[in-house]
Formats: structure tokens, C-alpha cells, sequence
């Protein structure tokens, strides 16, 4: 069981970018999914997240910049990052567990994180 995140890079002020979450080896689609985010010297903190009926969640912080979505024939969920700032460097990691929610304690199958680098 394994959820594999990509879509990260260098990527300039005011860009975006499309990070993936695919799994492998079990059927996600009854699970919820998370992104979450850790800073270099800061704690890892919600991003986002989707029930598996599709209802989403956000954080206060990305301001309505990210869009959270899945795909559940492809066993996919995306974060669409627009407007990136250079406070949104960080790895970012995706989350499954049966139920939605903000806490990552919560979550108990993550994948290896993929990050993000915003330039001024």
C-alpha cells in the first residue's frame, strides 16, 4: 500500500503548479484524502483535503489559492497551487484515512512528499 506524490519544483512567484497523489496497491476511493505541508523548521500543517464523497476542506493559509480534487477512477487526487508565494515552499505530503479531517495525527497511510520551491 503506497501513495505516491509528485508534481513538485522550482517554480517562480505568482506560478502554479499541479502536485499528484496516486496509490497503489489498495482502492482509495472510500478514503479520504489530505494534503499537508512542512516548512523547513516548522511543524507540518493542513493544506487541504477531500472526503471521498467530495466535499473539501482548506486551510485559512492558502487563501483560496489551492484546489483540492480526485479522481477516483484513477485512484488520483490533486492539489492545484495557483499564485504560489514564497511562503509556500515546503515539502508537501498526501494522506489517506477512512474519514475526513484536519489533523494529520489522524492520518495513518502518507507518501514520501514531494517539494514545492518558490522563488521571489
Amino acid at each position: 500500500v503506497q501513495l505516491q506524490a509528485s508534481g513538485g519544483g522550482l517554480v517562480q512567484a505568482g506560478g502554479s503548479l499541479r502536485l499528484s497523489c496516486i496509490s497503489s496497491g489498495r482502492t482509495f476511493s472510500y478514503y479520504a484524502r489530505g494534503w499537508f505541508r512542512q516548512a523547513p523548521g516548522k511543524e507540518r500543517e493542513f493544506v487541504a483535503a477531500i472526503s471521498s464523497g467530495g466535499s473539501t476542506y482548506y486551510a485559512d493559509s492558502p487563501e483560496g489559492r489551492f484546489t483540492i480534487s480526485r479522481d477516483n477512477a484513477k485512484d488520483t487526487v490533486y492539489l492545484q497551487m495557483n499564485s504560489l508565494k514564497p511562503e509556500d515552499t515546503a515539502v508537501y505530503y498526501c494522506a489517506a484515512r477512512l474519514g475526513v479531517s484536519r489533523s494529520s495525527d489522524s492520518y495513518n497511510i502518507w507518501g514520501q512528499g514531494t517539494l514545492v520551491t518558490v522563488s521571489s
